[in-house]
């Protein structure tokens, strides 16, 4: 990681009123304000604001509605006591923020905003991702004045319309970290890198990976919000620029029975006054003793971090023996078979790689409770087990194993209860109860599988 940094546009950042912005928008044509928001499963949410209209909002702020953060993907409510639709389907405020605003290079004469969001008292709605980040990042810097440091490498499938559905967008046999027209024959990719540096995004590499039309693409290290927001935006742009090439891009975890399985990384480190706080100059290993208490944070809680880091019922079919991915709460150096991938990098680069994320998960919540669970460790000075070596992506009852199944995880995290704790009973609630929803959906549900196993045979 980089000490470059990323910076908002200068014309916007160097505004000092919301009227002085107006103006300049108004200069450069833009005639329309995206509001957006993430809800609890990452995805984008908002409106469409005329500029004349921004100012007032900026003010008052846009009303959503709050059962919208917890709407199962098929838009069924969640009715679960004190959600939403008990509450009778009240109102939250989106305030603007002004650092967010960037230019949407895919929708002319328009410009995107993110918003926090607030009930009619002025409170913090709880279960806003967003906040819900900014909450845990707080406890490093009032407890221990420590930044919170983070990059996210993120994977996904890019697909093309057919007439009985979607297939891949190139069925082409690839090799990973291979580049050009054979493996990506629209050039996709610059196009996602150049959308990406309109949106002040931090894109610094992409290529193809393992599976036939999958992707990944690498992204600057930032503080934990700011980089956080640039993943969600990420996500969003990649599905809006396939769009407008007639593809769509998933980032579902698992898409294809027999091809590679799309994850997400995320490299942590903190920052105090003197630099990487991560790094021990001292240490055999180059690593600080609080970077090995937070690393025993995250492996002490890794099966209920599963909730958040694979929350949807297909991130456990990528959860298979050799296939890079863990399948143990495990670390080793430069290991990227093990729960937590220690990179060669000193000094500035000291950092944790986690590497257990789905890409169906929510960059704001897999970052949160990361934090939280590193937070936990360097409270209680825990110690890390010792190192692995080697593949360890196996099934080894040496080690703790991670949960099988979306249903186990949240059986894992409500067990958890100084996780729990931290996370806060709002979360935990609306998180559990949208995801037990889910799960028992997805019970009821006749499979393909069984059709093809059972119906001519039983």
């Amino acid at each position: 990681m980089s000490n470059n940094e990323v910076v908002m546009d200068p014309k916007i950042k160097q505004a000092e009123t919301v009227e002085e912005l107006i103006r300049r928008l108004e200069k450069d044509d833009v005639k329309f304000v995206r509001l957006t928001y993430s809800d609890i499963h990452g995805y984008p949410r908002g409106k469409d604001i005329p500029l004349e209209f921004f100012k007032s909002v900026v003010e008052d702020g846009q009303t959503f509605c709050v059962a919208n953060l917890v709407d199962g993907l098929a838009g069924n409510p969640l009715n679960a006591p004190g959600m939403a639709p008990d509450r009778g389907y009240p109102d939250m405020r989106g305030i603007p923020d002004l650092s967010t605003v960037v230019t949407v290079p895919w929708e002319p004469h328009t410009v995107q905003c993110l918003v926090d969001l607030y009930d009619d008292n002025g409170d913090i709605i709880d279960i806003s991702p967003r906040q819900f980040l900014k909450r845990a990042v707080d406890l490093f810097e009032k407890e221990w004045q420590l930044k919170t440091v983070f990059a996210h490498e993120l994977e996904f499938y890019l697909l093309k319309k057919t007439g009985d559905g979607w297939e891949r967008y190139s069925n082409h046999s690839s090799m990973v970290y291979t580049v050009g027209h054979r493996s990506d024959e629209l050039g996709m990719m610059h196009k996602f890198l150049s959308a990406g540096k309109v949106l002040n995004l931090g894109l610094t590499a992409a290529n193809h990976e393992f599976g036939a039309g999958q992707f990944e693409v690498n992204m600057l290290h930032g503080e934990a919000v700011e980089s956080s927001d640039r993943a969600f935006r990420f996500k969003n742009m990649v599905k809006e620029v396939a769009a407008c090439q007639g593809l769509h891009a998933t980032f579902m975890g698992k898409p294809f029975n027999h091809d590679a399985g799309s994850g997400f990384h995320i490299h942590i480190s903190l920052n105090n006054d003197n630099g990487n706080a991560f790094y021990g100059p001292n240490e055999s290993d180059g690593l600080s003793r609080l970077s090995k208490q937070f690393l025993a944070g995250i492996l002490h809680h890794a099966p209920a971090l599963m909730a958040f880091l694979a929350p949807t019922v297909n991130a456990y079919k990528r959860l298979v023996p050799d296939s890079l991915v863990p399948l143990s709460a495990s670390w080793g150096y430069d290991n990227r078979t093990a729960f937590v991938r220690i990179p060669a990098d000193r000094r500035s680069g000291s950092r944790l790689e986690i590497r257990a994320g789905d890409a169906s998960a929510n960059p704001y919540l897999i970052s949160a409770v990361c934090l939280l669970a590193g937070y936990d460790g360097i409270v209680r000075q825990l110690e890390p087990p010792i190192p692995v070596s080697g593949d360890v992506s196996l099934e080894d009852n040496l080690l703790t194993c991670l949960p099988k199944s979306l249903e186990e995880s949240i059986s894992n995290l409500l067990q958890d209860e100084r996780l729990c704790e931290l996370i806060g009973e709002p979360m935990v609630n609306a998180f559990t109860a949208m995801k037990r929803v889910e799960a028992e959906r997805f019970r009821r549900y006749v499979t393909d599988w069984e059709f093809n196993e059972y119906v001519y045979h039983l």
